[in-house]
């Protein structure tokens, strides 16, 4: 690679691959890829077809990269637009010229098996040896004309792929039947052999048109996604509605959504009020409430109401759109066992060439017989295709990686997955994760002594409410929703702030201050039981703050806030410790304020008052003790944990944080949407490992079976069809994954 590729700033180039048919296709169209210059990695993914090129755009085109994998054999095509409705049209197309084709070998097929069919039945059925050789040159060499060109790319490539074990098997049946009709042999229908590479041929087009079906269901999840988004948008412009097709909505646009009716963008409702069902982006069941100033996300439902959005993100920003080009990223990812395969697959060829070749040497020597040694021969070229060796493991990702974004859990890739599985110790931040993350006034009292009278509750809060208008700070938002509906407040003048202590101003001609103990000892002289009442509050993990009239010098007020724990956060913990997992909670916050949620919700181990900085080594000293860890945090402040962890999960902040900042992203603000992530992901490892213990096992006993002349090829050739199936079968199994957080989460409040 040239100096200049590798200091440019590297682009991702997709292509979709066709006529990949093996794990060793891929190595196959991974070294093309590779070998053009200006690529500095390639990978490409079986059972989705894709392939994923991270390369130097100034040196490298997509155009480039379709012809070095032309010249090896396959077809390439770029995948231009992602976003792009009807983007797998053109597979769905070639899915059902594939079903022609098959129906048209299992017509020519039949009439050659036949006899071997009804044989069982005591009914005698022959065909001539001239319409045998004829209907058999079709399947042979039209039909299956494919086998031999793939076959002709690998061995100019030196490389074996499972078109040259179908090519050698079928062409050997074909030639001992040729012989047979010569004259080689006794005459007769005994001696042929059309109807085993027929049937060969037959079946294997027959189970990769399956494979093929399968395979397309493993990635519903992502068209499902972009299936949401509606075909046109409803906008207004000039005071009056319009309708437009969805490319042609911009940055800015007032989109109008009626009831029953999808967001169109990702965006912010300017005017009304609505419930959206947000299931199929964020795995939430049950329909979140969003008013004015509520952010939405692109493909929701809208139910209840008319809301007027404006556009914030549109085309290939949009949430959708990039949640889908994460997951088909992940689903492209190797696993690190597929390494191992990889490197099986790409000398498992010439082994079993080898074994066919110590097969057929070993039948002539036992039996003198060189057509009988042929057909044990093939059966071995014919079962040993590494069809579901090279399936095992993308077919599970894919399907895998699928439920987990259908259900509201994003894993970056397949590593990150891997590392899910062996988590054994959850580290949690406290506040907006395990709580809600906005502190809600829960106490308050009054206190008064003979030289000033005692205020009265609503009088106390009306006065800490006009300090506090217009702040954005929690607390402030607290008190602002404690405050009667209705309820008049004056306005405060001379406001100054005091940072990390507190607020004064000046409320009907008083001078008033609001802000920490700390705060209150300067401006107030001591009162013993505000004193009291606080230290109460404190023990029970709250913050407080003092409303004292500056005037006077005295306390008059103290208002206790805290930041609750989200419903389904004890449900979260518990389902985790089902899962073998510890728990444990990190957060700057006093300890007394976490240790009291931490007991509430059951967890044991509590790092308190730590600083962002020192959450890293927080997580290095849970990693001594427990083994892996995975840091649970919103993707921000917790970013040097995250990063430390084994596995960083970032929680519900996938509309409006990068959501590559972390190994797994969460799309909604649910702690159980931690044990629906790890719960996957080790659905989706037992896959790839039931998957690859099939798939080996079954060339393990077909090989001896097939060198020992107990199987026909064509025998053969349908239990190879029916492993590759299977493995995919077995796969999508993982598409009935529902995660369980979702179907009992509580209604989301308005954000």
């Amino acid at each position: 690679m040239s100096a200049s590729a590798q200091h440019a700033t590297p682009a991702t180039l997709r292509l979709r691959i066709e006529g990949m048919t093996c794990a060793a296709c891929v190595g196959r169209v991974e070294k093309a890829l590779a070998r053009v210059p200006g690529v500095a990695a390639a990978r490409v993914n079986l059972a989705a077809e894709r392939a994923e090129v991270l390369a130097d755009p100034a040196l490298v085109s997509v155009e480039a990269l379709a012809q070095a994998v032309e010249r090896v054999g396959y077809g390439a095509h770029p995948v231009e637009d992602f976003a792009a409705p009807g983007a797998d049209d053109d597979r769905i197309a070639l899915e059902r010229r594939e079903f022609r084709v098959v129906i048209a070998a299992v017509a020519l097929t039949v009439p050659l098996v036949a006899p071997m069919l009804l044989a069982p039945l005591g009914l005698a059925a022959t065909v001539p040896p001239p319409v045998q050789l004829a209907l058999a040159s079709v399947v042979q060499f039209v039909i299956g004309a494919r086998f031999y060109r793939g076959a002709w790319h690998a061995l100019k490539n030196a490389t074996g792929t499972m078109d040259v074990l179908v090519a050698v098997g079928t062409s050997a049946a074909f030639g001992l039947s040729l012989w047979g009709m010569a004259g080689g042999r006794a005459h007769g229908a005994h001696a042929l052999y059309f109807e085993a590479g027929a049937a060969v041929v037959t079946l294997v087009l027959l189970g990769k048109w399956l494979e093929a079906r399968a395979r397309r269901r493993t990635a519903d999840a992502v068209r499902s996604l972009l299936a949401l988004r509606p075909e046109s948008a409803r906008v207004l412009r000039d005071g009056a509605e319009a309708t437009i097709p969805l490319a042609d909505l911009r940055l800015g646009d007032r989109c109008v959504v009626l009831p029953g009716e999808r967001v169109p963008a990702d965006g912010a409702i300017e005017s009304g009020a609505t419930e959206l069902d947000e299931s199929l982006v964020t795995g939430e069941s049950l329909p979140v409430v969003r008013e004015a100033g509520g952010r939405v996300v692109g493909g929701a439902l809208n139910g209840t109401g008319r809301i007027v959005v404006v556009a914030t993100a549109v085309g290939a920003e949009s949430t959708l759109v990039r949640i889908a080009r994460l997951v088909e990223s992940a689903q492209s990812s190797k696993a690190p066992v597929q390494r191992l395969v990889d490197r099986v697959a790409a000398v498992f060829v010439p082994i079993v060439i080898a074994i066919a070749l110590v097969t057929l040497a070993a039948w002539w020597f036992a039996t003198g017989d060189a057509a009988r040694s042929i057909v044990p021969a093939v059966a071995v070229l014919v079962i040993a295709c590494p069809c579901a060796l090279g399936l095992a493991t993308p077919a599970a990702l894919v399907a895998g990686l699928g439920a987990a974004a259908r259900g509201g859990v994003l894993i970056r890739d397949a590593e990150a997955l891997e590392r899910a599985t062996g988590i054994r110790v959850v580290a949690f931040d406290k506040t907006g994760t395990l709580t809600v993350g906005r502190p809600a006034l829960v106490a308050s009292a009054t206190f008064g002594g003979s030289a000033v009278g005692a205020l009265d509750a609503p009088t106390a809060l009306a006065i800490a409410a006009a300090l506090q208008a217009g702040s954005e700070h929690p607390l402030a938002r607290a008190v602002a929703d404690a405050v009667r509906p209705g309820a008049a407040i004056t306005a405060a003048t001379g406001l100054r702030a005091i940072p990390g202590r507190g607020i004064g101003g000046q409320v009907n001609g008083a001078a008033w201050a609001l802000g920490s103990a700390r705060y209150a000892a300067e401006l107030a002289a001591p009162c013993a039981d505000a004193a009291a009442w606080a230290e109460g509050e404190a023990n029970a993990g709250r913050t407080v703050s003092f409303l004292v009239d500056v005037g006077t010098r005295a306390v008059r007020a103290a208002f206790a806030f805290e930041d609750p724990p989200r419903p389904s956060a004890r449900a979260a913990i518990d389902r985790l410790v089902a899962q073998r997992i510890d728990v444990a909670m990190l957060t700057g916050d006093r300890a007394a304020a976490a240790r009291h949620v931490a007991d509430a919700l059951g967890i044991r181990r509590v790092v308190a008052e730590v600083l962002p900085e020192d959450k890293a080594a927080a997580i290095a000293a849970l990693r001594g003790e427990f083994g892996a860890v995975a840091m649970v945090g919103d993707g921000l402040n917790d970013a040097p944990a995250l990063a430390a962890a084994d596995v960083g999960i970032a929680m519900g902040t996938g509309t409006d944080v990068a959501i590559h900042a972390a190994g797994v992203t969460l799309m909604r603000s649910d702690p159980e949407a931690v044990a629906d992530a790890i719960e996957i992901a080790r659905r989706t490892q037992a896959k790839i490992r039931q998957n690859l213990f099939w798939a080996f096992a079954y060339n393990v006993a077909g090989l001896p079976l097939a060198a020992a002349g107990l199987l026909d090829p064509m025998i053969a050739g349908a239990a190879m069809a029916f492993s590759s199936v299977s493995v995919v079968a077995n796969a999508l199994a993982l598409r009935r994954w529902r995660p369980r957080g979702a179907a009992q989460s509580p209604r989301s409040a308005s954000r």
